[in-house]
């Protein structure tokens, strides 16, 4: 219920498209958006993350990754991941 809360609440933020949830083999597992986009953005980010902590922890071992903010044109992309969770929230910069 306190999960269900957390997105209905990110979910009503200003400029939010979508939430998705994704496990650690990158497969979705609630999301607000349709399959197509959802699969897409869960395979793409689920790389990215891997890679980005990659670097963190090559550059410290002792570091971890905590947060990725990612902006484009179009969007921005905000993902936190966890040991078995990872939380994707897109949303529209300029609303």
């Amino acid at each position: 219920a306190e999960i269900e809360e957390t997105l209905k609440r990110l979910q009503s933020q200003k400029g939010v498209i979508g939430l998705i949830v994704i496990n650690s083999e990158g497969i979705p597992v609630r999301t607000t958006m349709d399959n197509a986009t959802t699969v897409q953005y869960a395979s793409l980010l689920h790389s990215l993350v891997a890679n980005a902590r990659n670097c963190v922890r090559d550059t410290d071992p002792q570091n971890d990754l905590t947060f990725l903010r990612v902006r484009s044109k179009k969007h921005e992309i905000m993902i936190a991941p966890d040991k078995d969770y990872m939380l994707i929230v897109i949303q529209n910069p300029s609303e």
